[in-house]
């Protein structure tokens, strides 16, 4: 648990120094972005980085997380996450600031939907080895 919570926090200031590396190139790009989509930023057997822009009223599709994830909005606002069954967990997300989310339980999946009426951009690192 002890080493766990080291790397994540370890994840955290790698990913909060990306942050600051790619908050002005993404500003530009997101206001000519016209429908959600999540680009891969880095993957090795560590961790997975991804950028993703989720829209108002165009969910990322169903998925699921196995390992334990950061999430830092570039752009903040509230996001739903969406099980199979319908059942919407809100997460409020500022932008800067970093938040934890655990990996999903098993057999289950989700989407991510944007509750608000302007586009949330975060970048996720994945922890690929955090059990």
């Amino acid at each position: 648990m002890k080493v766990s919570l080291n790397r994540a926090m370890a994840v955290t200031a790698l990913a909060l120094a990306l942050f600051a590396a790619i908050r002005s190139q993404t500003q530009t790009q997101t206001q000519t972005q016209t429908q959600t989509q999540r680009t891969q930023l880095i993957q090795n057997e560590q961790v997975k980085v991804w950028r993703s822009l989720v829209l108002p009223n165009s969910p990322l599709s169903m998925h699921r997380h196995d390992h334990g994830r950061v999430i830092i909005p570039l752009q903040g606002g509230t996001m739903n996450i969406v099980d199979q069954s319908g059942t919407k967990e809100a997460h409020v997300w500022e932008a800067g600031k970093a938040y934890w989310l655990p990996a999903n339980p098993p057999n289950t999946m989700h989407a991510d939907v944007n509750a608000g009426d302007k586009p949330i951009e975060v970048v996720v690192v994945e922890l690929q080895k955090d059990k």
